[in-house]
């Protein structure tokens, strides 16, 4: 069982939290936003909540792929391993948590990577506006 979504980047984007990730439907970012790794994301709510109901073992692996022709950032690729928070329940943001904090705007904890984790290309092609990135939930195995 998969779901995907699509977010944006901006160039406010820092990248920089080390404890935690976040995308957001909002259009724009702040420099306080560290931990924003995408802006405009296009999650619904009602999927995201039957994609954990429908997951046995509350383990995911979050991807995150550049949506790109450029050949430099073609081939970028995150993987994130957490554990899905059976109590997500925000339509606006989406966190994702090394630790094992838990709120309404937590998706997953206890994952392996943060904001500050994730690869610098990445970070520097998500610095433009237009630039597009898809996120794959999936069932860890």
């Amino acid at each position: 069982m998969i779901y995907k979504f699509r977010a944006y980047g901006h160039p406010n984007l820092l990248a920089t939290h080390k404890t935690t990730l976040e995308f957001t439907k909002d259009k724009e970012l702040s420099l306080r936003g560290d931990c924003i790794v995408g802006v405009k994301a296009d999650f619904e709510l009602d999927k995201l909540k039957e994609f954990i109901k429908n997951t046995q073992n509350k383990k995911v692996v979050i991807t995150i792929k550049t949506i790109t022709q450029n050949k430099k950032y073609k081939k970028l690729l995150e993987l994130i391993k957490a554990e899905l928070n059976p109590n997500f329940n925000n339509d606006e943001e989406l966190v994702i948590r090394k630790t094992d904090f838990v709120s309404k705007r937590t998706l997953a904890t206890n994952s392996n990577k943060a904001a500050f984790d994730l690869n610098r290309g990445l970070i520097v092609f998500l610095r433009k506006k237009n630039n597009k990135i898809m996120i794959i939930l999936s069932v860890k195995i």
